[in-house]
């Protein structure tokens, strides 16, 4: 098991990018915020995974944020995050360059981003130029340590391709965005069962910038290109898993959303 890390080595202090690290962290969107500390929303109005396809509508979901437990015990979030200033070039940009080392992924919310692993052979495909950028994150495998709001955990995150969650292509490929999705398996750093989730980010173009519809399954993968429950029956995930995860999702996005724009002028769009 790898250390909790919460500051930074000799040699990380001196890369260039460090000062996003030490800067103070921004403000969480108040008006999501706002929305999450209602409690919790109406499970029937909760995206099941099956639908996913659904979220391609150009119109917004009554609940567009939210979290809750589902009646066959898993849980749900919504997120609906702005990122003013940012492309989808910049997004795609992200997801490949912050997997290289602990320094990327801690800086972009470092109260809860811990460390980051990758294998060798994801390592060479992000390193090599002649891979396209989607495919420096879809495909991929993340070893990350985190704290979603629950205390710290050691999550496996295994990028999918689009069509590997489900969407149908013909008509995702007429859309101009940026699918950021995946299996993922979480385990507590105080012990417990391992905890599976589907997680998805559909970022697409709105005026001035990007906005993510983020929606997570807890308790379900995708496999064969559809989403399976893996809870056991008679098994309910507590509330506080996907109430967590929502303000989480709220805090380290809006920190992104802050950084990105300068963060990849800086870096000239170059992964290394």
């Amino acid at each position: 098991m790898r250390e909790l890390r919460k500051e930074l080595t000799s040699q990380e202090k001196q890369k260039s990018y460090a000062k996003y690290f030490n800067q103070p962290i921004v403000s969480p969107n108040p008006e999501l915020m706002a929305i999450l500390e209602k409690g919790p929303m109406d499970p029937s109005k909760a995206l099941l995974p099956e639908n996913i396809n659904h979220l391609m509508q150009s119109q917004y979901d009554e609940v567009e944020t939210g979290y809750c437990v589902l009646p066959n015990g898993t849980g749900y979030v919504a997120v609906n995050n702005k990122f003013p200033g940012v492309t989808l070039e910049m997004i795609n940009w992200w997801f490949g360059w912050h997997s290289l080392e602990d320094l990327r992924y801690m800086l972009w919310f470092r109260e809860g981003h811990y460390g980051i692993d990758i294998s060798d052979e994801d390592r060479a495909k992000i390193l090599d130029p002649a891979t396209p950028m989607l495919e420096k994150f879809q495909g991929l495998t993340h070893h990350v340590i985190e704290d979603t709001g629950n205390g710290a955990e050691d999550i496996q995150i295994s990028f999918l391709k689009p069509k590997e969650l489900g969407f149908k292509m013909e008509e995702l490929n007429l859309k101009s965005v940026t699918i950021v999705g995946g299996n993922g398996v979480s385990q507590a750093r105080v012990g417990g069962p391992k905890a599976p989730a589907i997680m998805l980010h559909y970022f697409r173009e709105i005026s001035g910038g990007v906005e993510s519809r983020s929606r997570f399954w807890m308790g379900y993968h995708m496999i064969d290109k559809r989403p399976c429950k893996l809870l056991l029956e008679g098994i309910q995930i507590p509330i506080q898993a996907p109430m967590g995860l929502a303000f989480h999702n709220v805090c380290e996005y809006s920190n992104l959303a802050a950084i990105l724009p300068s963060l990849y002028k800086e870096m000239g769009g170059k992964i290394v």
